[in-house]
């Protein structure tokens, strides 16, 4: 469907416009309309299908002119709440709404000054809007539109407690609109007391991987691990490599070796990172300063970062969901891209639990003339020669016999 058929404001229609777009994607077109009558909305779809524009497009056409506070959107983290904020701002550049940003890591001045200012639409992180109720600066009694954004990542991060005080504190007469990647069952006690006869909108299975990403295991022996990953960078074509790791610690090790042995510029982030560092490293990733950004699951959700041509598992995640997340950050908006997942003995449950996750095999592969030590993770499946600097979706290789 063209935007021009969901009854979106005139200012609205033009910013769409001036963005490039032409037709609604699936959840846009399915949520828009629902968000559009008052409802509450759980809305789901696979990563990078459109979800923020689904809720911020109706959002801003309904609240029409500039006046007081009455639209609430809340996100798990600080650049997922800058990637949000600056959508409503490129959405609504030919309203007189105002949109402003709220999350830790930054003083408090600036952000409590545009506050003061007035907004129609607050962007937040729980923890610093929470801080904002506590001193006077916010206050929601008049917040007619909540949206919990990636709201399956709140739970993870431990922020139930949190987004708890904040929906007690805003009006019951509201509309509250859910939004993620997945809908877990957890979420289920959730909507009893939050939503009002919610309608849910999903499209796509919940656990299933994009078609636009082939994606491939890759066995390797621990202590072959990082030589693989060099080896993988080395052979393979790329133009925008994300990496992710278990843990922040992993990141700065792996981040640093990537830094002085390959012949590109490489960015790390991760949540011990100051807010300066994690804003430039995201930034020179998205604008092709850095060519490979390694990161931890900061980045696996959301965050949309256009022409991104590999997704690279140094690590196996450890929650089943967050594969789909990671692998996600590559073939998006129609384009096609590659995940590899490296993988040692010691990960080979959580390989397991991926696959029982979305109820698919994922081939198992080996990178053409790099020197393997033998693992028995070879006997554990059939294997494809191959296919690493020639494309993973072209592959057609046959099994072969490990040598110890």
């Amino acid at each position: 469907m063209n935007f021009t058929e969901f009854g979106l404001s005139e200012a609205v229609l033009r910013g769409i416009e001036a963005k490039g777009y032409k037709e609604a994607t699936p959840i846009q077109a399915e949520a828009m309309p629902l968000v559009l009558q008052g409802r509450d909305v759980m809305g789901s779809a696979q990563t990078g299908t459109g979800k923020t524009a689904a809720f911020a497009l109706p959002l801003l056409t309904m609240l029409g002119g500039h006046g007081q506070f009455r639209a609430l959107i809340l996100e798990p983290t600080r650049e997922l709440a800058q990637q949000v904020h600056e959508s409503f701002r490129m959405y609504g550049k030919f309203t007189d709404l105002s949109t402003v940003l709220v999350h830790g890591g930054v003083g408090y001045g600036q952000q409590r000054d545009e506050l003061q200012r007035g907004a129609d639409v607050v962007v937040a992180t729980p923890g610093r809007l929470l801080d904002f109720m506590e001193d006077g600066t916010i206050k929601v009694p008049h917040v007619r539109h909540l949206v919990l954004d990636e709201v399956d990542r709140m739970l993870d991060m431990g922020f139930l407690p949190d987004v708890g005080r904040i929906i007690r504190a805003c009006p019951k007469d509201r509309q509250t609109l859910f939004f993620s990647a997945t809908l877990p069952p957890e979420l289920e006690t959730m909507t009893k007391w939050i939503l009002r006869d919610p309608i849910a909108v999903e499209i796509g299975r919940r656990q299933s991987t994009a078609e636009t990403v082939a994606h491939a295991l890759f066995p390797v022996a621990k202590v072959q691990k990082m030589d693989l990953l060099f080896a993988l960078l080395e052979k393979e074509e790329y133009h925008s490599v994300l990496i992710f790791t278990q843990t922040k610690v992993a990141a700065d090790i792996v981040g640093g070796k990537l830094q002085k042995v390959i012949p590109h510029k490489v960015a790390i982030i991760h949540g011990d990172r100051g807010q300066g560092e994690r804003t430039e490293a995201l930034a020179g990733f998205k604008g092709g300063k850095y060519e490979v950004l390694v990161a931890t699951d900061i980045a696996a959700r959301g965050l949309d970062i256009a022409n991104v041509t590999h997704v690279i598992n140094y690590d196996v995640p450890q929650h089943p969901e967050d594969y789909v997340h990671r692998i996600g950050r590559t073939g998006r908006a129609t384009k096609t891209g590659d995940a590899f997942t490296l993988f040692t003995a010691e990960e080979i449950d959580a390989v397991r639990k991926i696959e029982r996750y979305i109820d698919a095999k994922i081939p198992r592969e080996k990178l053409d003339g790099f020197p393997y030590v033998y693992t028995a993770l070879f006997n554990e499946a059939q294997l494809k020669p191959g296919g690493v600097g020639k494309g993973v979706r072209t592959l057609k290789g046959t099994s072969f016999g490990w040598r110890k």
